[in-house]
């Protein structure tokens, strides 16, 4: 599989099949311009979308794909994607709404896209054994770095690759992915990784992909 990382929450992950799978389509310029990152331009078979803000759910482009946004079980093509309900805040959704956790099993791989998580109180049982974990590393609107470090011990993936973070074209005030990886050790950076179940050993604990939007 490959995984490429488009921009705020958004990857494209392409499966062994040729299967492209988008999470997290943002709108180019919502949030009165302050995500400033380009149109995806991909023709996706499937989206994920974990919770319906602008810098999430931008499915306008992708006409053709199939759109999953809500809690549930799916397979498609040989990939299976499970649903799993969490919150966008500590305070049972009051104050900025649900959030679904997408794991999407391809490839021998588990990979899980948190969305904009903000409370680490979820079903860990439900989730599994995760071999790679899409994480917000903001804190501002997600969970903060005590309860990332929390999240990554219960779960054990064994790579975490970094998201929702602050950059040149997203203007969010949000910390920024040097602040999350700031003296940890074992980090990787990569334009994309090319990644299987035999290969995944070979991988830093932390990858941090760069944006190609």
């Amino acid at each position: 599989m490959r995984i490429t990382f488009m921009g705020h929450a958004c990857f494209l992950l392409e499966t062994a099949g040729n299967i492209k799978i988008v999470t997290d389509p943002y709108e180019p310029g919502s949030y009165q311009g302050a995500l400033r990152y380009a149109p995806i331009a991909i023709a996706a078979d499937i989206v994920t979308v974990s919770h319906q803000h602008p810098d999430h759910n931008f499915i306008k482009e992708f006409r053709k794909a199939q759109v999953y946004n809500q809690v549930g079980h799916w397979s498609l093509s040989g990939i299976n994607i499970q649903g799993v309900p969490s919150y966008h805040d500590r305070e049972s959704g009051a104050l900025r709404g649900n959030n679904i956790i997408f794991v999407i099993s391809a490839d021998g791989l588990r990979i899980a896209h948190f969305g904009d998580i903000g409370t680490v109180d979820i079903d860990y049982d439900a989730l599994g054994q995760i071999d790679i974990a899409f994480i917000p590393v903001g804190t501002v609107f997600t969970i903060d770095n005590a309860e990332i470090e929390k999240l990554c011990k219960a779960l054990k993936p064994k790579i975490c690759i970094p998201m929702h973070f602050k950059t040149p074209r997203c203007q969010f005030d949000i910390a920024t992915v040097d602040d999350f990886i700031a003296g940890k050790p074992n980090v990787q950076h990569c334009a994309a990784i090319d990644i299987s179940p035999d290969t995944i050993s070979s991988f830093h604990p932390i990858v941090v992909l760069t944006s190609m939007r």
